[in-house]
């Protein structure tokens, strides 16, 4: 193929949803892989008055290399950094109510995404062998787990039966009476962080 019809295919075929696609660099990319001996010319087109367009093929080394990575996409395992993770892990800076809100957005969004997608699957899936939505279907499956997790999190949070939502209303209290968070980590390194807190709430 050459670059505008390696485009066009891709994005006939949908791969945006499961594959980070930069379609303004794709020409580097290609020059990339060229040099690199993963593709070369296979042949020169021009019709008309229009610019020479280049043909590219595949090499031997290109479906070695195609093959070696794809094995390691599917058997090995690497870390990722969701943004919602990266949310997770600081969300006692917020208070736990005004988490409980954010996540039940969350949650009408991702209602929303996986509704979406349904409706999308019911368009296309019809003559297509299952074979081909493979990675459709995982997304899904993915939204799915978070869309539960989150909503059973939020759940939690609100109930208080999430453990340590205590000691984080207790925190955003103890914010708010004007102790900085210095202060506070010297209460807690002093181990009357509990006291202080219970002075504070008049337990």
């Amino acid at each position: 193929m050459y670059p505008y019809e390696m485009t066009t295919s891709m994005r006939e075929r949908g791969k945006e949803d499961s594959i980070r696609l930069n379609f303004g660099s794709l020409y580097s990319v290609i020059k990339s892989l060229e040099k690199n001996g993963l593709i070369a010319v296979a042949q020169t087109e021009r019709e008309g008055n229009r610019p020479e367009r280049i043909v590219y093929e595949i090499t031997d080394a290109g479906r070695v290399e195609a093959d070696e990575w794809l094995r390691e996409l599917i058997d090995t395992p690497v870390k990722e950094y969701p943004a919602i993770e990266t949310g997770l892990s600081l969300m006692a800076m917020l208070l736990p109510e005004t988490v409980v809100e954010l996540l039940d957005k969350r949650v009408e969004r991702l209602d929303a995404e996986i509704a979406a997608r349904d409706a999308e699957l019911m368009g296309v899936a019809a003559g297509v062998p299952e074979l081909f939505m493979v990675e459709f279907h995982y997304k899904t499956a993915m939204l799915t787990a978070e869309r539960a997790y989150l909503a059973q999190l939020a759940t939690r949070i609100g109930n208080r039966t999430l453990d340590g939502v205590g000691m984080w209303e207790q925190l955003h209290a103890l914010l708010a009476q004007g102790l900085s968070m210095a202060d506070i980590n010297s209460k807690v390194s002093k181990g009357d962080f509990g006291q202080e807190v219970a002075d504070l709430l008049g337990q």
